[in-house]
């Protein structure tokens, strides 16, 4: 898995994800506006205290998957796209997943960073394995 960010539209990193390399390879004089989503580990969910999260994926599928959402973001959306995913194991507060999107213009680029974030959250295979205070860890999926 990667750690440096590349002219890939989706990355895995196990590692602090590359924000200022992917926010860079967005630069382009003809965008007027850049919208980026950052998900981080929060501590909690329904009303258990979240230790840890542990992300785990199926990597050649996920790429596959993430990289045709991005180019499918781009085409649908006239915008430029980089997405990286933590994978491994996160603490409360860690940034787990970087969505950057620019374009000629702000509607656009918002339109395309929701679109992005569902349809990452919805088919790419990456799973959450949530370490609780009191409760034994579990599994779950975010749709």
């Amino acid at each position: 898995m990667s750690t440096q960010a590349s002219a890939s539209r989706f990355i895995l990193c196990n590692a602090e994800l590359p924000v200022a390399d992917l926010t860079a390879q967005l630069r382009n004089a003809g965008c007027g506006a850049f919208v980026c989503f950052e998900g981080w580990v929060r501590n909690e969910f329904q009303g258990q205290t979240v230790v840890k999260l542990e992300y785990s994926a199926y990597q050649a599928l996920a790429v596959l998957e993430g990289e045709r959402i991005a180019r499918e973001a781009e085409q649908r959306f006239s915008v430029s796209v980089r997405v990286a995913h933590r994978v491994g194991s996160l603490l409360v507060g860690e940034l787990a997943v970087w969505i950057g999107v620019s374009a000629g213009h702000r509607d656009a680029a918002f339109t395309a960073c929701r679109w992005v974030i569902d349809e990452v959250k919805a088919s790419v295979p990456i799973w959450k394995h949530e370490t609780y205070v009191d409760q034994p860890a579990r599994w779950r999926h975010e749709g």
